[in-house]
């Protein structure tokens, strides 16, 4: 079994644990996103797109222990102001940052609560955070900055949003491509 098929694998068992349950078709469009990083799975993300349409997008997004998905943001396109999304957890407990002054600082109780990955910490600036666990969620306006860090067992958060345009994704990193390495 290579890299992707058992990022594959751990993907279905964690949505198994969340108890998502998809047909044959949909476990077959899992997405393994790398970013075009050399450090996935610290880096990266697996997700399946149920619909996404110019009126809404539906995902289900899936992150291993303390795997982090790199600062971007989603600016306006096409006269729209850009993508807004709502994140809900549905298992395990995600770090949701974003550019909010009503949320929490990182160093709040004297230590980080997420360290983002070794190398990287120039590019990412959000550093306010909302931690969602089941059943929790947020939303965050289009435009604007944000990142999300996996707690210790992992996560698995559906995505609610207008229309997903990912080659338009600006990203804090120069690195990143967000359709480089991109695998299903």
């Amino acid at each position: 079994m290579n890299k992707q098929q058992r990022a594959i694998a751990a993907t279905l068992e964690y949505l198994r644990q969340a108890d998502i349950v998809l047909t044959e078709k949909e476990k077959q469009r899992i997405e393994i996103a790398t970013f075009g990083l050399v450090d996935y799975p610290i880096s990266g993300l697996q997700l399946l797109t149920y619909v996404n349409s110019p009126r809404y997008c539906a995902k289900e997004l899936v992150l291993f222990p303390g795997q982090t998905c790199p600062e971007h943001l989603h600016p306006p396109f096409a006269g729209t102001p850009g993508k807004q999304e709502t994140f809900r957890c549905r298992w395990g407990e995600v770090f949701l940052f974003v550019d909010d002054e009503n949320l929490t600082l990182n160093d709040a109780g004297g230590e980080p609560v997420c360290r983002v990955p070794e190398g990287a910490e120039p590019r990412y600036t959000c550093n306010r955070y909302i931690l969602l666990r089941p059943g929790e969620q947020y939303t965050i306006a289009p435009n604007t900055r944000h990142w999300f860090q996996a707690g210790k067992q992992g996560a698995v958060v559906s995505e609610f949003s207008s229309e997903s345009r990912d080659e338009l994704d600006i990203f804090t990193d120069p690195r990143i491509n967000r359709l480089a390495g991109v695998n299903h």
